[in-house]
């Protein structure tokens, strides 16, 4: 059978099964056995995909997907990440948009302590929405903030999507994690200046208020207390990484005691919240794995009836720039990013993206960043960006879908320009890899 025709029918299959209501998971896994007895030689073929089920799930690799659950659960059921946020909102003063800035710097300190982006906005939105609005910010400097520094949870590590995808792509997880450093940071930057020219052009977005004059040493002091020990757990999960100390893994788990020792020493340590953290972790974890089982299977059944192959092979016969290829990818995961959540997208694309991306040469530790990114625009792309629904779910009542969702949108463009730039300058997300591997 022609690779066009395979590719049809397991792509077309996994679409229209998702298109009657039937779960993504319950989807692949029906598609799979459908493609096991077309392309794999019916009862054998079935009996080797149970086999790669088991594999796909029992790789070391995957380990720190619960871990780095786990320490980002502990670490908002504890309530250290309000500590974090008091403290921060301490320090800003009274300069325009203070709250706006407040939410993204906060925001970036969480996505490297708990590595899940409906935790942070929903946290974040939770806490923030209801006192910028009482502070008469305009809607979209209440609500944007939150959706983009949200986000960030995906490229800067601990990323469990990272994780996730680098075990898809196979791509060195370690790299991956490290990679997302530099343009998180450069990313959340980029939100402080948006803030800023908002601010700028319509004052009356932001409105200035009074501000109780804290003192310098007390703002040291909160710093110092409430902030600085969470740079301890960073260090333990990113340093530990770069320096070549540890494995994702390693560091994972290390992530994970280190907010343990932190709730000791804050005196939060509470068996119900660790019972909720586990609970938590489980979850998504069983969740996690049962896609990536269905996405191993469905990966090979591609590989092995020759349409990824083929398709890869069709593709390059544009003879279209390798960039260009690149930019028509992304601008698929842009176009799905609208109507599915992230991992149901890896599952759909990743096994044609991958080896397309091998033939055409990238660097797979760059293409995943790229990805990576590409994915997180998903987050916040109407009708149905989980983020959206969750800011929604949080925010006060009369917020409509279609303000969060403009709210959204000088983010994503934000998102968008480093997509770009790191496309440009590949340096950008490969100067620590670099570091690593030296």
């Amino acid at each position: 059978m022609e690779w066009y025709w395979v590719a049809t029918i397991m792509i077309g299959t996994v679409l229209g099964l998702m298109a009657v209501g039937i779960p993504i998971a319950f989807g692949f896994f029906i598609t799979n056995v459908i493609g096991t007895y077309l392309f794999m030689g019916g009862n054998v073929g079935m009996v080797q995909m149970i086999a790669n089920m088991t594999v796909s799930v029992s790789s070391f690799a995957l380990v720190p997907v619960p871990l780095f659950l786990l320490m980002g659960s502990l670490f908002f059921r504890s309530g250290l990440a309000g500590r974090v946020l008091d403290a921060l909102d301490m320090c800003f003063g009274a300069i325009p948009g203070r709250l706006s800035y407040v939410t993204v710097t906060s925001g970036t300190i969480f996505a490297a302590l708990s590595g899940s982006s409906m935790a942070n906005t929903g946290m974040m939105g939770t806490l923030m929405v209801p006192e910028m609005l009482r502070r008469g910010y305009k809607k979209h400097m209440a609500l944007g903030p939150i959706l983009g520094s949200g986000g960030l949870a995906v490229i800067i590590p601990p990323s469990g999507l990272a994780v996730l995808l680098g075990s898809l792509a196979h791509i060195d997880i370690g790299a991956l994690l490290i990679a997302g450093v530099v343009p998180g940071v450069l990313l959340a930057l980029m939100y402080a200046t948006l803030i800023f020219l908002q601010v700028t052009i319509d004052p009356k977005a932001a409105p200035s208020y009074d501000v109780a004059n804290v003192p310098f040493v007390t703002k040291l002091r909160a710093v110092s207390v409430n902030v600085l020990p969470m740079g301890f757990i960073i260090f333990l999960v990113i340093g530990s990484i770069l320096g070549g100390v540890a494995t994702p893994t390693e560091s994972a788990a290390l992530g994970a005691v280190g907010v343990l020792i932190l709730m000791l020493v804050y005196r939060v340590m509470r068996w119900e919240t660790i019972k909720q953290s586990l609970d938590d972790a489980f979850r998504v974890t069983a969740m996690s794995f049962i896609l990536i089982m269905a996405s191993t299977t469905f990966s090979q059944i591609m590989a092995f009836s020759g349409a990824s192959s083929g398709m890869a092979t069709w593709a390059i016969g544009f003879d279209l720039p390798p960039v260009g290829l690149l930019l028509i990818m992304v601008a698929v995961l842009l176009f799905l990013g609208m109507f599915m959540d992230q991992l149901s997208m890896m599952l759909l694309t990743f096994p044609v993206f991958v080896p397309l991306a091998q033939t055409l040469g990238f660097d797979l530790v760059w293409y995943g960043i790229i990805m990576l990114l590409s994915l997180e625009v998903g987050f916040t792309t109407p009708p149905f960006g989980l983020l959206l629904f969750v800011m929604v779910g949080v925010a006060p009542k009369g917020t409509t879908l279609m303000q969060v969702s403009a709210a959204a949108l000088p983010y994503i463009c934000c998102t968008l320009l480093l997509i770009g730039l790191i496309i440009a300058f590949p340096q950008v997300a490969l100067t620590l890899p670099g570091l690593m591997a030296k």
